[in-house]
């Protein structure tokens, strides 16, 4: 039986070179800056940040089309006819990119040997579940496609995921606040934590102050409230989030216990939506 692949898309920040090493497909989804499209992941990040420094515009972001899929798809069942695919999606209530995914196996001939999950995260909340998924599949090589869509599907309910933006200034630009609301934000340093609530990004706690001071806050009551496994923790940064910022979070993290942590960068269209010096943390709870 041909081992079950997983795929998903570059939204989940899932970094190439550790997508390569556990053997997932990186489903691309799209930046637009002006009249050019790119594919989230073929260039840098810190060229969002610079496209709003020239323009003062947030570049826009799109899901995965069915073509995209099925570019990848086609290629997978024509080297191997007998794969299996477990797709490990993007929050569904957020992009299109879970419906697209639908539509590219709908009356392909290998549509009953591909299933997909809402894994109703995004980012590296999305990224977190990959890598766990994968490592369940590393020790379960014999599972069907129905348990390890089981298995997404607990995993997925026990990952966590909050993040908080450096500023408002790119919340602003893309309309998610007002100009006046953005202003007395940044002059009062207030900062809202963004939490990843049945798919959705649910604004909660506003921390305010610098973030050397806010993001121990933020860890803290992350620990309080979700009562993570102390094994591992993902933290998440966009461009430039400075040394002392990390070292701030790292020495909160290794007062609360935890045993390691792992740093994955936003993608583009992560950036898009956070700007940079933004700061998250994702953990699996018990």
């Amino acid at each position: 039986m041909s081992k079950i692949i997983l795929s998903a898309e570059t939204g989940s920040d899932l970094p190439a070179a550790l997508a390569a090493k556990l053997g997932v497909l990186l489903i691309p989804m799209h930046v637009s800056m002006g009249d050019e499209t790119l594919d989230d992941g073929t260039f840098p990040a810190t060229d969002v940040c610079a496209y709003y420094d020239r323009t003062g515009k947030i570049p826009t972001t799109s899901g995965s089309t069915p073509y995209d899929f099925e570019q990848i798809y086609d290629r997978v069942f024509a080297e191997d006819p007998d794969a299996r695919v477990l797709h490990l999606a993007y929050s569904a209530v957020t992009t299109c990119s879970y419906h697209s995914g639908e539509l590219a196996i709908e009356e392909k001939p290998y549509a009953d040997r591909v299933r997909l999950v809402d894994t109703r995260h995004v980012s590296v909340g999305q990224c977190s579940v990959v890598c766990a998924v994968a490592h369940w599949l590393e020790a379960h090589p014999e599972a069907t496609l129905e348990e390890a869509v089981a298995a997404a599907e607990d995993i997925s309910a026990h990952t966590e995921m909050s993040f908080i933006p450096s500023n408002l200034d790119y919340l602003r630009a893309g309309g998610r606040c007002s100009n006046a609301a953005a202003l007395v934000g940044n002059l009062l340093q207030l900062h809202p934590c963004i939490d990843i609530i049945g798919g959705r990004l649910i604004a909660g706690k506003k921390y305010r102050g610098q973030m050397t001071k806010v993001l121990p806050a933020l860890i803290r009551d992350f620990d309080k409230k979700h009562g993570p496994k102390k094994d591992h923790l993902y933290l998440i940064h966009s461009p430039y989030l400075s040394d002392d910022v990390r070292k701030s979070a790292e020495d909160t993290i290794q007062e609360l216990g935890y045993a390691d942590w792992t740093w994955i960068p936003t993608g583009c269209v992560i950036t898009c939506h956070g700007g940079p010096g933004a700061f998250g943390i994702v953990a699996g709870t018990k």
